[in-house]
């Protein structure tokens, strides 16, 4: 998606925000992201805030609003949204700047325990139930072992892409970017970063350990973490098949080597 910046908005667009943050002194773009049209730290009267926002008629609007329909139901390890509007065209959300840097997940980084205790309370979240948002089971669905995927079934809201950009840390870390919000089995979440530490230079055990931190994780029954493990690496694979980016194939094989390694272990054989 082709990044705009602050000033290339509608002029109506940028009234109906300091309508709402005060008048804007100055406006940073952001670094990194695809997935939105506008990104950008607004230094305003009433404080900081990070605007995102994409056009009404982009296939991910739907998503967005999604987003913002979500932020109500999130733990304090999440940035809270001021705002919501739709003007000129732009679906634009306003939410709180949080301080810090994307996380390090790096073995032996200061960071991960400050991401564990992160993921721990977003754990504790119940998925709403008068949001449309996708089931794991469902999700998951085609690429599951036959008869599988009911097993990715619960009530936990989870993030499902908690790659390092994805996550804040300050004095605590914080989990933003809530663009596949998904009700399922709170397991899930720990398998998903496990690739993610894989993809840091975690070892498969070592990767593996760390989740085994999440008390989900812990007592999900092996055939359930199998079979997810199964859908998540043939579903990179067909990620990688249509963009072999070095990154998308790295995942790949990632989730790959991690379902053999789930595979090998004692009573999985």
């Amino acid at each position: 998606m082709i990044r705009r910046h602050f000033h290339d908005l509608p002029v109506e667009a940028r009234q109906a925000i300091a309508d709402k943050a005060g008048p804007v002194h100055s406006a940073r773009t952001a670094d990194g992201g695809l997935n939105s049209g506008i990104a950008a730290f607004l230094d305003t009267d009433h404080g900081p805030v990070f605007v995102k926002g994409i056009p009404t008629d982009h296939p991910q609007a739907p998503a967005q609003r999604r987003e913002a329909a979500i932020n109500p139901h999130l733990p304090r390890a999440c940035p809270r949204l001021y705002w919501h509007i739709e003007v000129a065209g732009w679906d634009l959300l306003g939410y709180e700047v949080l301080p810090g840097r994307h996380a390090d997940y790096t073995p032996g980084s200061a960071d991960l325990p400050l991401v564990s205790e992160a993921l721990a309370e977003l754990q504790e979240a119940t998925a709403p139930t008068d949001i449309h948002i996708k089931a794991a089971e469902q999700r998951w669905a085609a690429y599951a072992p036959p008869g599988t995927a009911a097993l990715f079934a619960g009530d936990t809201l989870l993030h499902t892409d908690l790659a390092p950009h994805n996550v804040l840390v300050g004095d605590r870390a914080h989990i933003i970017d809530w663009a596949w919000p998904t009700r399922g089995a709170a397991w899930i979440d720990p398998a998903v970063l496990i690739l993610r530490l894989l993809e840091a230079g975690h070892a498969l055990a070592e990767a593996d350990a760390f989740a085994h931190r999440f008390p989900s994780w812990r007592t999900a029954p092996a055939e359930a973490k199998g079979a997810f493990a199964a859908a998540n690496a043939a579903a990179w694979q067909e990620i990688a098949r249509a963009d072999a980016s070095r990154w998308k194939t790295a995942m790949a094989d990632h989730a790959v080597a991690f379902r053999a390694h789930l595979h090998s272990l004692p009573g999985n054989r």
